[in-house]
């Protein structure tokens, strides 16, 4: 169901020039473009965030991190002096 507030919207939109209905059009298209690509980062961003947790609990991957950190532990501490 279309609002009255949006047939409102029409009514005038229909009593602008064709420049200026024009101009009307390119600035909604605009709009509606940042939208969708603000939605769409939202979107991308929870799908990392969701594949970022899913890595995190994996114990495969837990595993790895801990070999590595262990491999490193050493060659990270070389030549530091504790202040």
């Amino acid at each position: 169901m279309i609002s009255p507030h949006l047939l409102e919207i029409e009514r005038s939109i229909r009593t602008l020039s064709l420049e200026e209905q024009e101009w009307l059009l390119e600035r909604i298209k605009r709009q509606v473009q940042e939208k969708k690509l603000i939605a769409y980062k939202f979107i991308e961003k929870k799908y990392m965030d969701e594949q970022l947790a899913a890595m995190a609990s994996d114990l495969d991957i837990q595993r790895e991190i801990t070999s590595i950190n262990d491999e490193f532990t050493v060659t990270e501490m070389d030549g530091l002096e504790k202040l």
